[in-house]
């Protein structure tokens, strides 16, 4: 029978120790790695010499760099604002330095922190994407500025008619007081629209906006839409016609589906010159029904219909340069890609006017 010695027992010991120390680490640095690679921020850990000695998939991603372990911060970022930042957390060691910067197209907000622990100083940098914020925060100012103009011009335009109803001398004609009143019903039009828009993006941005979808006949849509722009398009002596076969039926919520129609109705009466037609089409292309509406104005120019349906964008033209709030086209594409649909307007390059299309699902008893 063989006998163990001390000394080699402690010598084996030691060793399923230190193995048993090593398979910890690996899985705290597994963690630590898995952690840090799941966060939305870049992680970017340094040390004294701003050498870099971790970093995570983000960062590497947004820098185009692969493992710059060793590599100084600069050399690796080429951002002198950066590294500006680092130096003053290095001289400001128990403060956090934060601050936003651009690098390249994009905006994030930076957060740099002197960490020290068991003797090591460690730089810690933290870089967060906040392009689309400050994109929204910026359209939501805009937006706010518009909307505030928009109203304080029908409201002025009431107060003017109304004012110059009481000041007349002797008793109103019965003509010009009519005419008085219908121009007070066109700015409570105006004023009833915004708020329409912005009831409508709080349902949409609440998620309350439920769609009840059946088979309805699409004429009956385009006629309810048309009658209720009429007012609108007798202004500017407009006339709109359409073609919509009888039976062509769709899948969809009627009224939402008409809160369509009459956003793109409203934006082709708004950019029309006076005395033109406005055409609503529509027809059935395989299992989908597709719905247009053309109008005689400026158009939308080639570059910008990837973006008119965004949220609060205004094209900076002539069809768009400052009436409205922003949101009309954008609720529109809210709820066409809430039914299955697409919508899409053509740019203007062969001038031709202002060219929108949104498709629907075709009802099972569409008969053209």
């Amino acid at each position: 029978m063989s006998v163990i010695e001390p000394e080699q027992r402690t010598v084996e010991e030691l060793e399923k120790r230190l193995a048993e120390l090593e398979r910890q680490f690996e899985y705290t640095k597994a963690l630590l790695l898995t952690m840090a690679n799941s966060a939305y921020d870049a992680l970017i850990v340094m040390d004294e010499q701003t050498r870099i000695i971790a970093i995570n998939d983000r960062a590497e991603e947004l820098f185009q760099r692969k493992r710059p372990i060793g590599e100084t911060l600069l050399s690796v970022t080429g951002s002198d604002e950066l590294m500006s930042m680092v130096d003053d957390t290095l001289t400001n060691r128990e403060d956090i330095l934060e601050e936003q910067l651009r690098i390249g197209d994009q905006m994030f907000r930076v957060r740099t922190q002197v960490i020290v622990r068991d003797g090591n100083t460690f730089i810690c940098l933290a870089l967060e994407d906040v392009t689309e914020l400050v994109r929204l925060n910026r359209a939501r100012r805009d937006m706010v500025a518009n909307i505030s103009h928009e109203l304080r011009t029908p409201i002025a335009n009431i107060r003017l008619i109304i004012d110059g109803l009481f000041l007349e001398s002797d008793k109103p004609k019965r003509k010009k007081s009519i005419d008085s009143l219908r121009a007070i019903g066109r700015e409570t039009d105006a004023l009833l629209w915004m708020a329409e828009e912005l009831l409508d993006l709080s349902m949409i941005e609440s998620g309350q906006a439920i769609m009840r979808m059946i088979e309805v006949p699409v004429r009956d849509m385009v006629e309810d839409a048309v009658e209720r722009m009429d007012d609108q398009s007798d202004a500017k002596e407009l006339d709109i016609e359409y073609d919509v076969p009888k039976k062509l039926m769709a899948l969809a919520d009627y009224e939402k589906i008409r809160r369509v129609l009459v956003n793109l109705i409203h934006n082709a009466i708004k950019w029309s010159p006076p005395g033109e037609t406005i055409s609503v089409r529509a027809r059935r292309e395989g299992d989908e029904v597709v719905i247009s509406v053309f109008d005689n104005g400026p158009g939308v120019p080639d570059e910008f219909t990837g973006r008119i349906f965004e949220r609060f964008y205004q094209v900076d033209t002539s069809r768009s340069m400052t009436e409205g709030t922003g949101l009309g086209l954008a609720i529109c594409k809210h709820i066409v890609e809430a039914h299955g649909g697409r919508i899409w307007a053509e740019g203007n390059s062969k001038q031709r006017g202002g060219r929108f299309f949104f498709t629907l699902p075709a009802g099972e008893g569409t008969n053209e």
